[in-house]
């Protein structure tokens, strides 16, 4: 089988509801799907995330994808270390990362269905039957936060997550008010990098009588020693998200033992394959792997279950995004978490069947959305 076409189409996605976090609101954001056509006649689907606007992302693809013509689907190792060399980018590895994962995930997409199985069982198959996901809290206010909680415990989800660093007494109410609203259940706060080390280590201090499960990266994203200095200081676990995409990054992390858990997606580490390598660095260290969701599609959140249902050092309480779109680009399956879980997808490659017409919507929003706002 060989590479005979690659098509790339952006997309405009919309919140169904205000994303509000630390510094900003998002009410939206862009993704570009891959198609990667074969000679029997087999389409590998894939999607790159973080693109606004999207034809950077689009220019970049396009610029590798002549390389990859006459190739085998099944060289991903090779073709995507080609990639990274000719594609420009040597000096922007995590930028190569967020694009090149749509191309890697195309790729798989059309293994698993040429072998007719789904991509778990070509990445060393089940280690569990199904993968548990949190409830993602929306909203800007204390009482908005907690009508999203309820709305969380009514639906079985064990754990709730929600975004902190949005001001000192409003993360106090706020979490005070979600803490009141979900009872015993298990809470994880997220700053985004909101915080320097001394702030941090004051917030947290302030939000241990909460028992958050974990502060998720309190400190920018460039100074791992940073996070150290926190995790050290506190009592609270920490969590790393925006100072880890690359598999070299999880290992200084796992060398600096500078957190708790490690929380990633396919898009960061640039496909599923370098999340697996990832995600035995971190097993090597004791060190735990939680599901990070982006702005995306089912087409993500069905291939990064895909990988996560092979981990033996997976987290409860995954993190995917599909739902807080106002329409997915799936026709199929339902991914839905029932109580919190996603089972075995059983549809050979990434397991999911596009809805045309809706990407075709999706397609004619994506010029003129401008997604995110300061505040």
């Amino acid at each position: 089988m060989k590479i005979t076409a690659i098509k790339t189409t952006p997309l405009g996605l919309l919140f169904k509801e205000p994303y509000h976090w630390a510094g900003h609101c998002d009410f939206g954001g862009h993704v570009v799907v891959v198609e990667v056509q074969t000679d029997e006649g087999i389409v590998g689907i894939g999607e790159s995330s973080d693109a606004s606007p999207p034809d950077g992302t689009v220019a970049f693809l396009r610029g590798v994808s002549e390389q990859f013509i006459g190739e085998s689907p099944f060289d991903i190792e090779r073709l995507l270390r080609q990639a990274r060399c000719l594609g420009g980018f040597s000096y922007t590895p995590w930028f190569a990362n967020l694009v090149l994962t749509g191309l890697e995930m195309a790729l798989w997409d059309v293994i698993g269905k040429s072998m007719g199985c789904p991509v778990y069982q070509l990445l060393g198959g089940v280690y569990r039957e199904e993968v548990d996901y949190f409830g993602f809290l929306q909203g800007n206010t204390a009482d908005e936060l907690t009508r999203s909680a309820e709305d969380a415990v009514a639906a079985g989800f064990s754990v709730i997550y929600m975004k902190v660093g949005r001001g000192e007494e409003r993360d106090m109410a706020n979490v005070a008010a979600v803490r009141d609203g979900i009872g015993d259940r298990r809470l994880r706060l997220d700053a985004n990098e909101a915080w320097d080390v001394g702030t941090a280590i004051r917030m947290i201090n302030r939000l241990a009588r909460f028992e958050p499960e974990f502060v998720e990266q309190p400190t920018p994203a460039h100074s791992i020693p940073a996070l150290k200095q926190v995790k050290d200081a506190v009592g609270v676990p920490i969590a790393a998200d925006q100072c880890v995409f690359t598999v070299a990054d999880v290992y200084e992390i796992c060398r600096q033992r500078a957190a708790d858990v490690i929380v990633l997606s396919i898009h960061e580490t640039g496909g599923l394959l370098a999340f697996k390598k990832a995600a035995a660095v971190a097993e090597a260290a004791g060190i735990a792997i939680c599901l990070h969701g982006r702005m995306v599609t089912g087409i993500t959140d069905c291939a990064q279950h895909q990988v996560a249902l092979t981990l033996p050092n997976l987290t409860d309480g995954n993190q995917i995004m599909h739902q807080l779109i106002t329409e997915d680009i799936l026709a199929a399956p339902d991914i839905t978490p029932r109580k919190g879980k996603i089972g075995l997808l059983e549809r050979p490659g990434l397991g999911f069947e596009l809805d045309r017409d809706a990407i075709e919507r999706a397609k004619a929003r994506s010029g003129d959305l401008r997604p995110t706002q300061a505040i």
